[in-house]
């Protein structure tokens, strides 16, 4: 198995000395309603105000564009919350574990999935957050790609104990400024001017929807990476709703913020707009809240770093087994620092465009995953795995997994008549053939979700689960031995 038993969560200068290797019940720590702020300061900022703006560009109302974007955050989240439980159970980053439905080798079919995802995600954001503070307080751009990838790039090195602790202070100096303008737009102490709103349209509230939706569930492959350091006996239900809470009730706070900005101040820039919404309180209010919501970003481009750098070594590992030392996790994301910023620099497309492009085509690659992943965990091997064997090409789960690589492949390809993705990174927007007849309405992910779930679930129903108990016995005991 990669890793020693002698080894450490953080060694000199504190930094993490684990990557995609086991975690030791030794080393276990944590609370349960910890997971619940650091996810919610994960959507605590700019990034998702933005998310409030697609509706009313579609022509909706500030209370449809609320309205659908609770509804896709609480859709997103609710698969995404449930593999939290996952990471104190088994003690592994979430894309290792996937080797039990997809196989050793066959595992880097999602972590291509994955990889996009967070690194598309730190590529927008530096798009942002220069543009942004560009717009504030007239900074080089290039001066904030580096700074703010550097800031990003030091906390994933330190990793996940820092990442916590960085999140939750994060969290409790910006919470009281966001209630404070949050109470102002209720009460009307910061008023704008209401802008018309278009024709309702069911596409518009779908768009909406799959946006929100889409947000959260690209959250599903990083959540085990930060609770894989909890107590093997935290209980299901608790972790579950820490992550639903926290990280839904954030986004849903920030989305309806980004509409109402969207909807009366005319708000293009999601920055730009918190400042001017902040400075019409007092002055200086909305320059401390903008400063605030960069910072949480930036915390937040640090979890994508620290898990880009976890799919790498895993994608590497499947391909030649390698030992996950410290020096290689400060190396991969040096590397992956490097290469998202170049990106965002040298970005030639509409980054708005482009924003809403990659939120959709996340959502296409990680829905068949989490689907397959979540079936596999709670219907099908019910949480018992062999540890031991997913380090392993030879062990119990193979090279290639056939049953999920197949509804992975069946999932994918059943969303793609009903794909509608906006114009972003290309010119003019890509539409299936059913949802042009639906008339534009997106509702693949529904579609994948329950064509991969149905399919792994009927491919398993061959699978001999009561022939692995004495894999998994043998890698306990292997386990209580070697890493107690």
């Amino acid at each position: 198995m990669a890793g020693s038993a002698s080894a450490s969560a953080a060694g000199v200068g504190g930094i993490e000395t684990r990557s995609i290797d086991y975690v030791p019940e030794s080393e276990r720590h944590g609370k349960v309603w910890q997971q619940g702020p650091f996810w919610f300061l994960g959507n605590f900022q700019f990034f998702t105000i933005f998310l409030g703006f697609t509706g009313p560009a579609f022509g909706l109302s500030m209370v449809q564009t609320i309205v659908a974007g609770t509804l896709g955050i609480a859709f997103g989240t609710l698969f995404m919350a449930f593999h939290a439980t996952q990471g104190p159970h088994l003690g592994l980053p979430q894309m290792i574990q996937s080797r039990a439905q997809l196989g050793y080798r066959g595992v880097i079919v999602a972590l291509f999935g994955s990889f996009v995802t967070f690194m598309l995600f730190n590529v927008v954001d530096v798009i942002l957050l220069s543009g942004g503070l560009n717009g504030i307080f007239g900074w080089d751009l290039t001066v904030i790609a580096i700074g703010t990838t550097v800031i990003a790039a030091a906390l994933a090195i330190y990793g996940h104990d820092l990442l916590h602790r960085v999140f939750r202070a994060l969290l409790y100096i910006s919470l009281p400024l966001m209630l404070i303008l949050t109470v102002a737009i209720v009460t009307g102490g910061v008023s704008g001017s209401p802008a018309p709103a278009g024709e309702f349209t069911i596409a518009a509230f779908v768009a909406q929807f799959m946006a929100a939706a889409a947000y959260n569930i690209t959250y599903a492959p990083y959540v085990s990476d930060y609770s894989r350091y909890m107590p093997r006996s935290t209980k299901t239900g608790p972790i579950v709703w820490s992550v639903f809470l926290g990280a839904a009730g954030s986004a849903v706070w920030l989305i309806a913020i980004g509409a109402w900005l969207a909807t009366n101040l005319a708000a293009v820039d999601p920055l730009v707009s918190l400042r001017d919404a902040g400075d019409l309180l007092f002055g200086g209010f909305g320059s401390a809240l903008a400063i605030m919501s960069v910072l949480a970003l930036v915390a937040t481009m640090g979890i994508n770093a620290y898990s880009a750098m976890l799919s790498t070594v895993t994608a590497i590992d499947s391909l030649r087994p390698i030992k996950p030392t410290r020096t290689l996790r400060i190396a991969t994301i040096t590397v992956l620092a490097v290469a998202w910023v170049l990106v965002a620099i040298n970005f030639p497309g509409d980054a708005i465009g482009a924003l809403f492009s990659s939120l959709v085509v996340m959502l296409y690659l990680l829905v068949p995953w989490t689907a397959i992943n979540l079936v596999d965990y709670f219907f099908v091997r019910r949480g018992r795995y062999a540890i031991l064997d997913l380090f392993t090409p030879s062990g119990i789960y193979g090279s290639w997994g056939r049953r999920g690589l197949i509804s992975y492949f069946v999932g994918l390809a059943s969303m793609i008549p009903f794909v509608y993705i906006p114009a972003g990174f290309t010119d003019e927007p890509i539409v299936g053939p059913i949802a042009t007849q639906l008339g534009g309405t997106d509702i693949s992910a529904v579609v994948g979700l329950v064509v991969s779930a149905l399919v792994y679930f009927a491919l398993t129903r061959s699978l001999d689960v009561a022939g692995e108990g004495p894999a998994i016995d043998a890698s306990e005991r292997t386990i209580a031995e070697t890493m107690p």
